[in-house]
């Protein structure tokens, strides 16, 4: 059978899309928002064909929420209860998505059927072949389609031509069809179906498990959480980490989640009705059964308010009020099954409210009792149903019945949940045809086994309590009392060749020891170009540092960026020079500055620990290294401390021309201050860890090989840079690597790194350097480290690796705001603007006085087409930051909105 382009309505291919989530939407008269004028009847769908694009467009988002559902929710059992409680959360988010969708193009599908519609034989011939035979369609998809089939069924019986006879025929065996493919995915076992007939669904030979497997590699259940704005936590903390200290949540006696019911005692629970037929029959099967319920309408079912709030009830009234009469309670579900959590003010209010006047409107005896959709609530929702006198019902038992397709695993789900838990809140919806069909099922075998079944008698049931986890330690520190440093970098040599960069390498390391490590400016001695005499340079550790009142728990760092030169001695051992601005290459000998002078004065300095850097190419100094320490912090503070790292040995030219004007030396040492050097993770970066990062990174691209090792009369301490948590809120201002320094960073992390590294002593000879052992670090500090990465990846354009960063942050630290906003703008800068909004919002919850975070909110909503919530964040952001550089642009912003 060839297939041919679909032409329909768009209404037929959202409800398609829909699939075993279909929502049929009881039309009211009006539809109103609470609290809004009626506006009249719906506003009948067109008859003529939608453009083909675009109802694929539809089409995929709504299939694609059918399929995501599925990988939220398959072997959702092993998951830890929080993240099983979210991953629902999200698939019944998504499932009302499809319903909303559904319900606006409803009235689509009744004009496309209608017999004086032309063109209806064509479109629909054109949807019933993409159901039978399109080859992207598994069979499990097509499950989606049962309820919808049914619906055109009975549409076609009203249209007595052949054609209509002919098509009745067809949709009849696709409905046979389906109910086979039902009862293969029950069994789950591998069987060929007979021939069906010509122009009905050919069934494949496919398990649930191949299916489930199949969506997998398409869609990963943390992502389609991360895109709705969930992250996770870690059920555990990661090994060596230290819990954070949480308080102990207290019991809400709002709220009722079933756990005080008495043993084997069950409350069934219907949300999101009422529907015009399966509410009836649920409705019947409880009868029979002589088991009491809960229905919770969504009130858009019920009807809609006029400009004076006053209830105007539409059909599904009547079905409410059937349930009221038949004793059956029927509380409030919202007016339109948003998500509460994220609305305040007068919206929250009226959808709590205009549900309540429309029930109370069907009858006074309506039920006191408020669901919120998804389980999502905020303080303020709780304390608007306190002034309401609502009282909040949870669940703690989920059909899934809105995302499984299948009756027969809906109801071992349910037997299994009930089994486990003893007692509760069993959550369905009345809704679906597979809920009518689950329900006698579950409620014979709960009966056999002795369970009772409680109705709504007006009181309350206690939450159970939570145990708070153990106290978080308190975190370590490196120990200095103050850091001083001498830096030095030499462009301008008078004899020697002159140098590009090294003036601009000083600069660089000076900001970052003061901006990122906190040197006070008036301890770091910095000499350029003409100041670097060899005097001068004496002079700096003579009396600034060695007389100028560093003491004994201070740390020096020494950083040297100009000529080196080596001399070979009568001995034949080389010794290495720095060479200051006034020396003379023809007598460097005495007027430069030997290593051996510097080894001097590193002995005489009085500090724990003190670390030379030096971007030039030495050789000759008798280097040794000291061992490490399991207890890292403790004894490295006992242990005084000489280190130094060089750029390349004596025969080596130091290779100018990195990103920034840096030597590539230099920029390698930058980027592993900048956090590449962590290499445990710990938030320190030690010199042994610079040296492990820096030498092999350097050598990868270029001709220089870097040696580090101990000074003598170190005893194995190891100098300590203690990373500060990054604090930028990422922003359109945030700036990012160039091209060139992308490149090269690409480059120097390609090599990936080791427990242990190879690299150079200062007298040519090779060592092994093993990184530090990590220091036992919070939670709290790993979810600020996680950020950290996160930060400079982003900065890289990595964006990838920059969000799986700020997703871990946020597993460590839920409530991580700097995190949120900043896994927002990697979703941002990808052009994902929904999801980025999404994160901006839980942004702005954390931290509702975070300026940046409305205008990224602004930004993102502008980008999405949603001109009133962009409107609104910006305004916020002015009115906390009316002053800022960038108010006169947002303001510019609202205005073309």
């Amino acid at each position: 059978m060839t297939s041919k382009p679909i032409k329909i309505a768009a209404t037929v291919v959202v409800a398609l899309a829909a699939g075993a989530c279909i929502y049929t939407y009881t039309r009211p008269a009006a539809t109103a928002t609470p609290g809004a004028p009626a506006s009249g009847s719906p506003v009948a769908a067109p008859q003529s064909a939608v453009d083909t694009a675009a109802v694929a467009s539809q089409f995929r988002d709504l299939l694609a929420n059918f399929r995501k559902i599925i990988v939220l929710l398959a072997d959702e059992q092993s998951l830890p209860e929080g993240a099983r409680d979210e991953a629902r959360k999200v698939g019944q988010a998504l499932f009302h998505e499809n319903q909303e969708r559904i319900a606006k193009l409803d009235l689509a599908l009744d004009q496309l059927t209608a017999p004086t519609n032309p063109g209806r034989f064509e479109a629909l011939d054109s949807l019933l072949t993409y159901i039978e035979s399109d080859p992207s369609l598994y069979d499990a998809d097509r499950l989606a389609f049962r309820e919808l089939l049914q619906s055109m069924l009975a549409d076609v019986a009203k249209d007595s031509s052949l054609p209509a006879i002919k098509l009745h025929k067809r949709i009849s065996e696709d409905l046979d069809a389906l109910g086979e493919i039902e009862r293969n995915y029950e069994k789950e076992i591998r069987q060929i179906f007979g021939n069906l007939g010509q122009r009905s669904i050919e069934l494949k030979r496919e398990r649930w498990d191949d299916y489930v497997a199949q969506l997998k590699k398409l869609y990963s259940r943390e992502q389609i959480l991360k895109e709705n704005g969930i992250v996770v936590p870690y059920a555990v903390p990661p090994a060596g980490s230290v819990p954070e200290a949480k308080p102990a949540p207290k019991k809400d006696e709002a709220e009722i989640f079933g756990l005080g019911l008495p043993k084997k005692t069950i409350v069934l629970t219907f949300d999101d009705g009422p529907h015009r037929r399966y509410t009836e029959e649920i409705s019947a099967i409880l009868k029979q059964y002589g088991v009491p319920a809960v229905f919770f309408n969504v009130g858009r079912n019920l009807g809609s308010l006029d400009a004076e709030g006053h209830a105007k009830l539409g059909a599904g009234a009547e079905v409410s009020r059937k349930l009221m009469q038949e004793g059956y309670a029927v509380g409030n579900h919202s007016f339109s099954h948003a998500q509460l959590s994220k609305q305040t003010g007068d919206k929250l209010k009226g959808e709590i409210l205009g549900t309540d006047t429309l029930l109370k409107a069907i009858s006074p005896e309506r039920a006191a009792l408020f669901r919120f959709p998804y389980g999502a609530r905020n303080s303020e929702g709780m304390a608007a149903l306190a002034d309401a006198h609502l009282k909040s019902v949870m669940w703690n038992i989920d059909s899934l019945d809105w995302a499984d397709p299948v009756p027969s695993s809906i109801t071992n789900r349910v037997l299994a949940s009930v089994d486990k838990a003893g007692r509760g809140i069993v959550l369905f919806h009345d809704i679906h045809e597979r809920t009518v069909k689950a329900l006698p099922a579950v409620l014979d075998k709960l009966i056999a086994e002795g369970y009772q079944f409680a109705g709504w008698d007006g009181t309350s049931f206690q939450v159970a309590k939570s145990t708070a986890p153990a106290p978080e330690k308190v975190p370590v520190t490196t120990g200095y009392a103050n850091s001083w440093a001498v830096v030095i970098g030499i462009d301008d040599y008078a004899k020697w060749p002159k140098l590009q960069y090294a003036v601009r390498d000083a600069q660089g390391i000076r900001e970052t020891l003061i901006e990122k490590f906190a040197f006070a400016p008036e301890r770091v001695v910095t000499l350029k170009n003409g100041e670097a005499t060899r005097n001068n340079i004496l002079a700096a550790f003579h009396d600034k540092l060695a007389h100028g009142g560093v003491q004994k728990n201070d740390r020096i760092f020494v950083f040297f960026a100009g000529h080196g030169a080596t001399r070979k001695l009568s001995s034949g051992r080389d010794l290495g020079y720095i060479v200051p601005v006034d020396s003379d290459p023809a007598q460097f000998a005495t007027d430069a500055i030997p290593m051996t002078e510097i080894q001097n004065i590193a002995e005489s300095l009085t500090a724990k620990h003190a670390f030379f850097v030096m971007d030039a190419c030495y050789s000759g100094l008798g280097l040794t290294r000291g061992a490490g320490s399991s207890s890292f912090l403790r004894d490295n503070a006992r242990r005084i401390g000489r280190q130094m790292l060089t750029a390349g040995g004596g025969d080596q030219l130091v290779a100018d021309g990195g990103p920034n004007g840096h030597s590539v030396f230099t920029w390698t040492l930058l980027q592993g201050l900048a956090g590449k050097g962590d290499l445990n993770g710990d938030g320190l970066i030690t010199a042994t860890e610079l040296a492990a990062y820096v030498a092999p990174a350097v050598s990868s691209v270029s001709n220089q090989t870097p040696a580090f090792g101990s000074l003598p009369g170190s005893e194995g301490g190891d100098f300590v840079f203690e990373l500060p948590g990054e604090t930028e809120f990422l922003s359109p201002n945030t700036t990012q690597l160039s091209t060139e320094a992308i490149a090269l960073n690409s480059k120097l992390d390609a090599k990936p790194q080791a427990a242990s590294v190879t690299v150079k002593d200062l007298q040519g000879g090779e060592q092994k350097i093993v990184t530090p052992g990590a220091v036992p670090t919070s939670t709290r500090q790993l979810a600020q480290r996680a950020n950290d990465r996160g930060l400079q990846l982003y900065k890289e354009k990595q964006y990838a690796a920059a969000e799986a960063q700020f997703t871990e942050a946020l597993k460590l630290r839920p409530d991580f705001a700097l995190a949120a906003n900043n896994l927002g703008f990697v979703f941002y800068k990808q052009e994902k603007y929904r999801e980025a909004a999404r994160w901006f919002e839980n942004t702005v919850r954390m931290d509702p006085s975070r300026a940046i975070a409305y205008l990224n909110l602004g930004d993102a909503y502008a980008k999405a087409g949603d001109a009133a919530k962009a409107k609104a964040a910006y305004k916020t952001y002015l009115e906390l930051a009316p002053t800022a550089s960038t108010a006169p642009a947002v303001r510019q912003k609202m205005e073309k909105l």
